[in-house]
């Protein structure tokens, strides 16, 4: 078992592949004991349903279900229960869904937990996604002053509502961290040492600074997957990640991590 307070605890892997359910689990199997949890998102889950959350903690590994729910209170509540039932150990919703769709949720996961005699999962709210820039927000008829005036909004509002943190960019990390507090967590997409052919992530930023500003656990798909040696890729990510927390702790920075072993 994977300590829950390590370089490796806090690093996620982004399971979507375009193989069948062969090569998906063929990634899990190569890199349970170097990630600390697998994403699955809208293409994994579409193409495999459930069955491929059964097979990862079959397997022993962690599951961060990111399926971005987005719809009226009741239906994103009950599918934070099935959620639960499912026995991942980390979802998300999109936190412009409202305070009321947010509250229900948290309300409803923590009954489904105790009516499971389990822990409920880490609830994580969708702030902006990584692929979007100011340009794209006000295209889209937001009237904000940036980025991150909003990401903070939507975080303070997802606090609110009793969510345990959000998903964030790497570079809104800091502002959230300010607004939030040390106790609030923050799962940070869109890291990257350096720019990938044909890559959509637009706000990006290396592990160690994002892990040294206040992330609590990145997420990493194509540096990891597309690498000659994504075993060696997932190490050095993860001493990067050590190597952030490091100079946490030497400039008096709190770390918050909520135990992912359930």
């Amino acid at each position: 078992m994977i300590s829950t307070d390590t370089g490796t605890s806090r690093l996620i892997f982004a399971l979507d592949t375009a193989g069948g359910m062969d090569e998906t689990l063929h990634w899990v199997d190569l890199l349970k004991d170097h990630v600390g949890m697998f994403k699955v998102g809208k293409e994994s889950f579409t193409a495999f349903g459930p069955a491929l959350v059964t097979e990862i903690l079959a397997r022993g590994g962690r599951v961060f279900l990111d399926l971005k729910y987005h719809d009226i209170p009741n239906t994103v509540e009950q599918a934070g229960r099935a959620a639960t039932r499912l026995g991942v150990h980390m979802f998300n919703v999109h936190a412009l869904g409202g305070l009321e769709m947010m509250r229900r949720t948290v309300r409803g996961v923590v009954e489904e937990a105790e009516a499971c005699q389990a822990s409920p999962p880490i609830m994580l709210a969708v702030t902006v996604l990584t692929s979007l820039s100011e340009q794209d927000l006000h295209d889209i008829g937001f009237s904000v002053p940036s980025v991150s005036s909003l990401v903070v909004s939507l975080a303070r509002q997802a606090q609110d509502a009793g969510m345990h943190g959000v998903v964030a960019s790497p570079r809104e990390v800091a502002p959230i961290r300010a607004a939030c507090g040390k106790d609030f967590t923050i799962v940070t997409p869109g890291i990257r040492a350096h720019t990938l052919p044909g890559d959509d992530q637009k706000r990006t930023r290396g592990p160690r600074e994002t892990i040294a500003e206040g992330a609590d656990y990145i997420v990493v798909g194509r540096p990891i997957r597309t690498a000659d040696d994504p075993v060696a890729a997932a190490r050095t990510i993860a001493g990067e990640i050590e190597s952030g927390l490091k100079h946490r702790d030497t400039s008096h920075m709190s770390r918050n991590i909520i135990p992912v072993g359930g």
